[in-house]
């Protein structure tokens, strides 16, 4: 049941994101992985789109913030007001606590406004004057952001770019994918005639069965090699980490319960690795990296490591 109910919300998906099949499992795979999701790409290709579509589909109740340079941390946490009835201050609880919150644009607010996410996307909590609030279950974070060379941005840190288990990227549509774009509706009203495809139970059932799915010695050696390699390659500044690994196997895993098997093989971990690993490798000559340079840096680590 529940990997109909998953093919369902990729199907509902599919329909108002055209002929992005491969990112929309990947963003599927993200979610059911218990991950956050960063989703890279210029303006105007559907990254807002897809983010919304998902958390409709997935049945889940979700809040939008557009990020600003002038957005303040207390904007997404919420902040304590004083109740002069009862003479103290109560906390008004932010926008992050939903069971999604869509961060638009997350790079163009500054370093210390992301940074109020870090704790939440971590442990599932806030930190309000001393106190710790759970957030809702589920809860996911789905990020876009505009390419750095952008006017008006700032680049994630290390550290928050490292909590997202994905990045992916949208890129043009195909010629026949963008005809049915300008030939169909408007996509804000596909979006509002969209209904939920899954509960948030459901949705833990799936998350649940993604956890029993099978990963065998000699795959966890493979993930190990890659992870080896890339801390001693010479043309990474620095490799992958013991969370990357963590993310990594958890994504195959996924990805496997997508495919409908209940063990993961490499051609699992090689289908994830880019949107695992691509964000979080860094060349030792420094400098910004395009789409193209992470997508050789994984290649490069691929063909590294013998499979198994």
């Amino acid at each position: 049941m529940s990997l109909e109910r998953i093919q369902a919300v990729a199907g509902q998906v599919g329909a108002v994101v055209v002929g992005k099949q491969p990112q929309i499992k990947l963003a599927l795979a993200c979610l059911l992985a218990r991950g956050h999701l960063l989703i890279e790409d210029l303006p105007g290709v559907g990254k807002t789109t897809l983010a919304h579509a998902l958390s409709i589909s997935l049945g889940l109740q979700f809040r939008r913030v557009q990020f600003t340079n002038d957005l303040l941390p207390a904007d997404i946490i919420g902040v304590p007001v004083f109740d002069r009835e009862r003479a103290k201050f109560v906390f008004h609880p932010g926008p992050v606590f939903s069971q999604v919150l869509l961060a638009d644009e997350i790079n163009r607010a500054s370093p210390k406004t992301q940074s109020a996410l870090l704790e939440a996307m971590e442990e599932r909590q806030v930190s309000v004057d001393g106190k710790a609030l759970r957030l809702p279950e589920p809860f996911f974070v789905i990020a876009t952001q505009n390419p750095q060379d952008q006017i008006g941005t700032f680049p994630l840190p290390e550290s928050q770019l490292d909590r997202f288990l994905m990045c992916i990227g949208l890129g043009y549509p195909d010629p026949k994918a963008e005809r049915a774009l300008l030939q169909g509706e408007d996509r804000r009203v596909m979006l509002d005639r969209l209904a939920p495809q899954m509960t948030a139970a459901e949705l833990d059932a799936a998350q649940r069965l993604v956890q029993e799915i099978r990963c065998a010695p000699p795959l966890l050696d493979y993930v190990q090699n890659l992870l080896t390699s890339s801390r001693r390659d010479p043309a990474l500044s620095e490799g992958l980490s013991p969370r990357a690994g963590l993310a990594l196997v958890r994504a195959a895993r996924a990805w496997a319960l997508l495919d409908g098997r209940n063990h993961v093989l490499p051609d699992d971990v090689q289908a994830v690795l880019p949107a695992v690993a691509g964000h979080r490798l860094r060349p030792a000559k420094g400098g910004s990296v395009s789409h193209r340079a992470r997508a050789e840096m994984v290649a490069k680590l691929t063909e590294a490591v013998a499979v198994p």
